[in-house]
């Protein structure tokens, strides 16, 4: 049968439903559901398990009932829903989600049915999904056409058959009280996927349902996995035994509930239900329900047009949604979306364009009102609902007696200016960090006058010879290049313009502008006659596009006015991806091994020494594609790496590096290591990234040393995996015992009888740093791994990937990444002074992730790397000293490898050997205080890190607070 549309007589809605709005540490889209709910007739009960209240929300609003609930929090949802389900006081009420967008006659329509149809448990129509982008709204159809009444008076039938079909009911308009059953009966450890399969048997079983032949509710399209993930298919189709077990239990919890479910016994009532199941499998299995496809495009570029829709090729009449009413409520929605913007996609996306604004923003040398207007009609057209762009443009065209188009976007903000916005999201955003950190790090007028007073006395400081490529003849990019630097605070540089393009005026290599025609076949060549007839200290190759910051050139300036033994200087820069947004690229010290395995973002825009430039050759054309590379490369040949510095100042903004693949930096590469004696063989994992093999002829024996632990099954699994997995035949293993090691190792040690293991018995308590030592003067190797028992190794090429590096002169220690059995890192490399001791950056992240600058994907220079697994050469160990006892409660390996770099050598840590380890760190504060006092110098400023980078967390990330002293810069 099918139920009665309307009621006879209808209390008023507000007494008949309450929307319960779920949010979890969603400000953004808690603010914007309660703008949207807020305005329906209904009772709007706000469950906010977020761990900080949101401010103002309480009381705003005459229908909203805002409840902060932190003891929730996110795994308490079955007791938050619980919770709010007694809180209802009316005898229906309607889940949302802080994403959706309930269609209001949608609801009206349901209540009335559930007003007249007192045997159905609840009610709904059909669901669309929608994606928000920057400027446009993508909308997918998720439901099909299914049979809308499910009233059959057996209830295992309309079971069946709505599970067969399944549009999810948990957003329908509900029975309170049938929930609160619900809820009451419900275990309290359910997991997610169950709670759902439950609550849809449940409320079947209870009554009977109905589907409305209208467009109910617009979801948010989840863009990490689907809508109904695939947690519930494995609980309902796997065939292992734990999801047999767990399905098996859950369905006979259900049929042990008292329903309509008429069975006659419980074995067949449990099977009923497992047949249920497997209806709702078989549909997600075949793709018979819930399969998202996109359906139309609204974009929303003016103000006046609207949103503008483009349909697919694909579109499905069947479903209700094909009518203008509907439309009309999606350009709400629409509103709503763009102008409360949230959400990653749609943000990530506004970043970019956001920061295009705020640049078309900014005062201009040489403006007039007619180029103003004009930038912020570009601004304008890149997004509509920005406030302050409006704002500026409305004042502007006032400005001009504009006031037709002025009143047009005055009508515009007013409607922006009904609904609160989200002005704070792109401070937060971090190209907004970037912009307010450079800003900040700009000299004030006194600290100006001083620094100009200072240069003064000093000759002036030494000059910057920047050299710009102009190849594609953009004088647009080339006035936003010059533009800079006539607005920074530095003036001691000469520009010279290397353009494809025709001149504007004649000028000499003396003026402070000088512009030279080339081809792209001449370019290098008239590059090194500038570098000749420079009169300046410093050169800088850059591309016309590239903004000088307003601080950069002149802290370089001071920075340098002292450092005669500098050959070539590195900086940091802010890069431009291609969408718009700012990234930080804060470089390490001079870092060798990251150089060779990443040029395209460690060999731009370093400062040269013009005679070392001269000295070298200049730039090679031969390379055109990897100038800088290349220039590096043979200053390195020519002089080693002494005089290579690195200053924390990014002095650019320039466009981001694209990793790809550079036959110029390959060969570049190629040249200098066979310069360097090796007959090197060069990979690539990913585009623009550089593995060196550097194929050493010899295969020296290693001595692997494991000092013992207590821990026997740790012990073994440490000696089984590293004698299964090691491909490399010349090694041996020395375990180190002490005096007191446990009777049970004691006794697995007296039964080791492998060929190239041997035990050495210390004839006193010692502990593990002793036990190294010892071992290592009965060590037959040329080269040394020290090595945690309860480590596994991972690939059977780790011995030959660390000799690949411990091979080369110039290579103290090398270290490997270390991963959980999680199979997310542990460690990776050791930064000194990282939450406040010393620590790893990256620990939690995936252990194929890229992290910051790729530094988690390719081989490198750190301060130290962990004894868990590290390689050194005996001699080399030897002369240091071997270990130092007196970190024997922590920090040994990070005193191992201080200790090399001040005799010269480099550490490298490679992510080709992975190692199975919890990477824990010591925490002994003696300990910390002790390596502290020694190596205070590299605690300052850990050489391997970035000063601009914070030193709490997870690491590698803008430190805010990071401050520029220019009084210091002039003492």
């Amino acid at each position: 049968m099918q139920g009665k549309n309307r009621s006879e007589t209808q209390l008023a809605l507000h007494e008949q439903l309450t929307v319960v709005l779920i949010s979890h540490e969603r400000p953004a889209f808690l603010r914007r559901a309660v703008t949207f709910y807020s305005s329906l007739p209904y009772r709007i009960l706000v469950l906010d398990s977020s761990a900080e209240a949101q401010p103002g929300m309480a009381g705003r609003y005459p229908n909203v009932d805002y409840q902060h609930l932190p003891q929730y929090g996110y795994w308490g949802i079955r007791a938050k829903l619980a919770y709010g389900v007694d809180q209802v006081a009316t005898p229906l009420m309607v889940f949302a989600a802080d994403d959706d967008f309930h269609v209001p006659e949608a609801l009206h329509e349901s209540v009335a049915f559930m007003q007249a149809n007192p045997d159905y448990s609840l009610c709904h129509g059909y669901s669309m999904m929608y994606l928000s982008l920057a400027n446009s709204v993508s909308y997918y159809r998720r439901d099909k056409k299914v049979c809308e009444d499910y009233a059959s008076d057996v209830a295992q039938e309309r079971i069946h058959d709505y599970l067969y079909q399944y549009l999810p009911p948990f957003y329908a308009v509900q029975r309170t009280a049938v929930l609160r059953e619900w809820y009451e009966v419900l275990p309290h450890d359910t997991s997610f996927q169950w709670q759902e399969v439950g609550h849809t048997y449940y409320l079947l079983a209870r009554g009977k349902a109905r589907i409305l032949p209208i467009p109910y509710v617009v979801r948010e399209l989840n863009y990490q996995h689907s809508d109904h993930n695939t947690e519930i298919y494995h609980s309902l189709a796997y065939t292992d035994a734990k999801h047999v077990a767990e399905r098996d239990a859950f369905a006979g919890f259900l049929a042990g509930l008292p329903t309509q479910v008429q069975h006659q016994d419980p074995q067949q009532g449990k099977q009923s239900v497992l047949d249920s199941f497997e209806a709702l499998a078989d549909g997600l299995r075949v793709g018979r329900a819930l399969t998202a496809e996109l359906v139309f495009e609204s974009a929303w570029t003016d103000i006046e047009a609207g949103p503008q829709r483009r349909f697919g090729p694909k579109q499905y009449v069947e479903m209700p949604f094909y009518n203008q009413p509907f439309f009309d409520q999606l350009t709400q929605f629409e509103f709503l979306l763009h102008s409360m913007p949230a959400g990653r996609l749609q943000l990530q996306g506004l970043e970019g364009i956001w920061a295009r604004q705020q640049n078309l923003m900014l005062a201009r040398n040489n403006d007039t009102p007619e180029s103003v207007v004009d930038r912020l009609w570009q601004a304008h057209d890149s997004n509509v609902f920005n406030r302050a762009v409006i704002s500026r443009l409305i004042d502007q065209l006032q400005s001009m007696g504009e006031d037709e188009d002025a009143q047009k976007l005055r009508d515009w903000i007013a409607r922006l200016q009904a609904v609160e916005g989200n002005d704070q999201a792109f401070g937060k955003m971090l190209t907004g960090r970037l912009l307010k950190w450079l800003a900040a790090r700009q000299p004030d007028a006194a600290q100006a006058e001083a620094i100009a007073s200072h240069l003064a006395a000093n000759d002036g400081g030494p000059q910057f010879g920047i050299f710009l490529l102009d190849l594609d003849n953009d004088i647009g990019k080339l006035q936003t290049t010059l533009d800079s630097l006539l607005e920074g605070h530095s003036k001691a540089f000469k520009v010279v313009v290397f353009t494809t393009g025709e001149p504007p005026a004649a000028t000499t290599a003396q003026n402070t502008l000088h512009f030279v025609r080339v081809t792209a076949g001449n370019f290098v060549d008239k590059l090194n006659l500038s570098v000749r007839q420079s009169p300046c200290d410093w050169l800088l190759l850059a591309e016309a596009g590239d903004e000088f910051t307003a601080g950069g050139l002149l802290r370089a300036g001071l920075e340098l006015a002292c450092a005669s033994e500098c050959r070539a200087v590195a900086t940091d820069e802010i890069q431009r991806t291609a969408d718009g947004a700012l990234v930080d690229v804060f470089r390490p010290g001079f870092n060798l091994d990251l150089l060779q395995s990443l040029p395209a973002l460690m060999a731009r825009h370093w400062l040269i020494r013009r005679d070392v430039l001269i000295e070298v050759g200049g730039y090679q054309a031969d390379f055109s594609k990897a100038l800088e590379f290349d220039l590096l490369l043979r200053i390195i040949e020519q002089g080693g790496l002494g005089g290579l510095a690195h200053l924390d100042e990014p002095l650019l903004i320039a466009q981001a590096s694209v990793l790809e693949e550079n036959a110029d930096e390959r060969q570049a590469l190629l040249r200098h290591l066979g310069n360097r004696g090796y007959k090197a063989k060069i990979t690539s994992a990913k585009p623009g990234t550089y593995q060196v093999d550097y194929r050493h002829a010899e295969q020296p024996l290693v001595s692997v040393i494991l000092p013992a632990s207590d821990d026997l099954p740790a012990l073994q699994r440490c000696l089984e995996g590293l004698l299964l997995r090691t491909r490399y035949t010349r090694y041996e293993v020395l375990i180190a015992a002490s005096s007191n090691q446990s009777a049970a190792v004691n006794d697995w040690l007296g039964t080791l009888s492998q060929a190239r293991v041997r035990v050495l018995h210390a004839d006193q308590p010692l502990d593990s740093v002793a036990l190294c030592n010892a071992a290592s003067q009965q060590a037959q190797g040329e080269y040394l791994v020290l090595m945690a028992a309860d480590s596994e190794v991972v690939n059977p090429n780790w011995i030959e990937s660390l000799l690949n590096h411990a091979q080369r002169p110039e290579v103290g220690v090398v270290g490997a990444k270390l991963v959980d059995r999680d199979g997310k890192i542990a460690q990776a490399g050791l930064i000194l002074g990282l939450n406040g001791g010393v620590g790893s950056a990256f620990v939690g992240d995936k252990h194929d992730a890229d992290g910051y600058m790729q530094r988690l994907a390719v081989e490198q220079n750190y301060s130290a790397v962990s004894g868990v697994c590290l390689m050194i050469g005996k001699e080399l160990f030897d002369a240091l000293g071997g270990l130092d006892e007196q970190f024997a409660d922590g920090f040994s390996d990070v005193d191992l490898c201080l200790k090399a770099g001040q005799a010269g050598f480099l550490n490298v840590w490679t992510p080709l050997v992975q190692v199975i380890h919890s990477g824990d760190v010591a925490q002994s504060p003696q300990a910390l205080q002790a390596l502290r006092e020694k190596w205070s110098s590299a605690f300052a400023q850990d050489a391997a890190y970035n000063a601009n980078l914070s030193l709490s967390g997870k690491g590698f990330v803008l430190n805010e607070s990071a401050s520029l002293d220019w009084a210091q810069l002039l003492a």
